[in-house]
């Protein structure tokens, strides 16, 4: 990647049921590994959980994507307000790589890589089952690591929902059909 060149801020398909997506976040590594590992952290961009600190072991994440914004997003018709999925952590290597088997569609790895006094962090999602679940997922880590990249910076991040409804349709333009 041209360390000059501004980032992309969408995924691509690395692979036909691979996404990739990158974020150039404020270090130092060890702060952006623990928005990844702690419950409460992690609560502010992407789902709560308890995590045990090694391989092979279970986690549950929950969402509650309209809370991740004051005043609350508004949620969209058929999405609940928490959603939690059994997860198992599968590769813990701090504070590089954290692997998680993500139920229904593979699995999602997180790269910590420092980059002077930033982080480049890349997820991963392999495996993803099919296009709806693609641009669900695709919209959905967009909006999550944009949640992030404010919350890690200090500022009040974009709504949740209306990002995603709006990141799902660019991705689907994006995407091969």
């Amino acid at each position: 990647m041209n360390e000059l060149a501004p980032m992309d801020p969408y995924g691509v398909l690395t692979e036909p049921a691979t996404l990739t997506i990158h974020r150039l976040l404020p270090g130092p590594i060890e702060r952006i590994w623990a928005y990844l590992t702690d419950s409460e952290l992690r609560r502010q961009w992407l789902a709560a959980g308890r995590m045990e600190a090694k391989a092979g072991t279970p986690v549950e994440l929950v969402w509650r994507n309209g809370d991740l914004n004051d005043p609350p997003s508004h949620r969209p018709a058929g999405f609940p307000e928490e959603h939690s999925m059994q997860s198992r952590i599968t590769e813990f290597d701090p504070p590089r790589k954290l692997s998680i088997t993500w139920q229904g569609s593979g699995d999602v790895s997180f790269e910590l890589e420092p980059k002077g006094g930033d982080v480049l962090l890349t997820v991963i999602h392999r495996r993803l089952p099919d296009r709806d679940t693609m641009l669900k997922v695709a919209g959905g880590w967009h909006m999550h690591l944009d949640i992030l990249v404010a919350r890690a910076s200090g500022k009040e991040p974009a709504p949740f929902w209306e990002g995603w409804a709006r990141l799902k349709q660019d991705y689907d333009r994006r995407l091969p059909a």
